[in-house]
């Protein structure tokens, strides 16, 4: 036999003149004894490979192999980690990720034989031949590291790769918005037609396109004059899911100005008049926003149609989310404090409002300035 024992797990093969070391993971689950064997060029190489390892085992560092994918990896967190504690929305945006671009690129590789560059090239290969931008790249890299984590903590890795990458930095959000001469022209245009409640919404009160999509009308108080947000409509694939709020402080309650509670109370009105001549049956949803078959609008559909009525009225180019920062932007110039319009908008804490808004703390600073600037004269 070519092959001997020189040392303590450690062998020489004088036919291929490599060194084996042999690493002893202990016991599996079955009781059954887990080696895997390694070659080196040299009898250095080995004992300090060895030693590596029994100390990286002696501080339970070291994890069974595993033949599992990256792709099976996937799948078992989806299904068991993810699809209980998540919204339909999230499952939907991750699969997506998953499917399309992960599987693909890196499905195959053994988990626990995914290197830090294997996820450092998926990052440059996304970028530059999938043209995807910075940010959608940090969410890959966010859902893979969420995933790895895990393993990481159910003993499947011993470390997690993804701390060892740069992934893209981010881009700033830069919020468009209109300043009050093309809200008012906007508002004017969409009088009388069923966008003029989406619009005065978004713009009036800061509502994100699923929370007007999803008001009930159980949810707008006429006798105290408030509409509280406690759901929203939103859109995973070609379903439509109705949910609660996305975070605590999303729940909100809002006070109607007379504009919005005529405009409610009007709509209010008129459904209740539609139902009556309807010549079938009118299916009571309870929402607020519906088309002129008395259906809830899917949002998409709301965003869609805004968007041909900004293109054909030949207004500067907005999004409907883009209503929501300038409701945002008046309210700053109209002297509310920074705290309370992020209240207003279901913000979690200020820090978010001031990271989204930059241009709101600029104008903020600046009358701050002019204020000091005026004592001095």
């Amino acid at each position: 036999m070519s092959r001997k024992s020189i040392e303590r797990n450690i062998s020489y093969d004088s036919v291929r003149q490599l060194y084996y070391v042999n690493m002893d993971y202990g016991l599996d689950e079955d009781g059954r004894r887990v080696r895997t064997y390694h070659t080196f060029v040299s009898l250095a190489q080995a004992r300090k490979a060895l030693r590596q390892f029994e100390t990286e085992r002696d501080l339970s560092r070291q994890v069974l192999p595993r033949a599992i994918t990256l792709d099976q990896w996937l799948e078992y967190w989806m299904e068991e980690v993810i699809r209980p504690n998540r919204a339909e929305t999230t499952l939907y945006g991750y699969r997506k990720i998953i499917d399309n671009h992960l599987s693909p690129a890196l499905g195959d590789i053994l988990l626990q034989k995914l290197s830090p560059q294997d996820i450092q090239k998926y990052y440059t290969m996304l970028m530059k031949q999938k043209g995807l931008s910075p940010n959608t790249v940090r969410r890959h890299h966010d859902l893979l590291s969420a995933s790895l984590r895990m393993a990481v903590k159910q003993d499947i890795l011993a470390r997690c790769p993804t701390e060892r990458v740069e992934p893209p930095r981010m881009i700033p959000f830069e919020a468009k918005f209109y300043g009050p001469d093309d809200l008012r022209r906007l508002c004017l245009l969409t009088e009388g037609t069923w966008l003029e409640l989406v619009v005065k919404l978004a713009a009036g009160l800061g509502l994100r396109r699923e929370e007007i999509c999803g008001l009930r009308w159980l949810n707008v108080d006429f006798a105290n004059r408030v509409v509280r947000i406690k759901e929203a409509r939103t859109s995973a694939g070609a379903s439509i899911i109705q949910k609660t709020t996305k975070t605590r402080s999303s729940t909100r309650t809002l006070y109607l100005s007379d504009d919005l509670y005529a405009l409610l109370l009007r709509e209010q009105q008129r459904q209740q008049q539609a139902c009556i001549r309807a010549d079938r049956d009118w299916d009571d949803t309870g929402m607020v926003l519906l088309d002129r078959h008395g259906e809830p609008y899917a949002p998409n559909a709301v965003s869609l149609a805004f968007t041909r009525f900004i293109r054909r009225n030949n207004m500067p180019k907005i999004t409907l989310h883009g209503l929501r920062h300038t409701f945002a932007t008046v309210a700053s110039a109209q002297g509310a404090p920074l705290f309370d319009i992020g209240k207003a908008l279901g913000h979690s804490t200020p820090s978010t409002t001031g990271r989204i808004y930059t241009h709101l703390l600029d104008q903020t600073h600046a009358r701050i300035l002019d204020r000091v600037a005026s004592v001095m004269k």
